[in-house]
């Protein structure tokens, strides 16, 4: 039996204006998070999945991101599977921190003691 590969991109090609999916928890979240992101947990995926194809839009390609790409290779490989256009971040906001792209916290969304939890 053969298994394609599972789409990945690194941290740092991710495009400024792509539509990001974060599956961490809400306490991953709210420690920091990519500003405009959209917030699902990994748990919630199969219930909001209408809400993420509203997002998407016609056919815009899913940035799937958790702490360090476990999760997110999951609901990524969901989301193919239900014929979304979606790669998986590789390394996740581990990767993304240390790319030094760019974090908000908390409910304001400042960048000020934004981490990786």
């Amino acid at each position: 039996m053969h298994f394609a590969q599972l789409p990945q991109v690194e941290a740092a090609a991710v495009p400024a204006d792509g539509l990001l999916l974060d599956v961490r928890e809400d306490d991953e979240w709210a420690a920091g998070h990519v500003e405009g992101a959209l917030h699902i947990p990994m748990g919630q995926v199969v219930a909001r999945f209408d809400e993420l194809t509203a997002a998407a839009g016609d056919g815009q390609r899913v940035h799937v991101m958790c702490r360090v790409g476990g999760r997110s290779a999951q609901v990524t490989q969901y989301l193919v599977a239900q014929g979304l256009d979606a790669v998986n971040v590789d390394g996740g906001m581990l990767a993304w921190d240390a790319a030094g792209r760019p974090m908000v916290s908390g409910p304001g969304g400042t960048a000020e003691g934004a981490f990786v939890l």
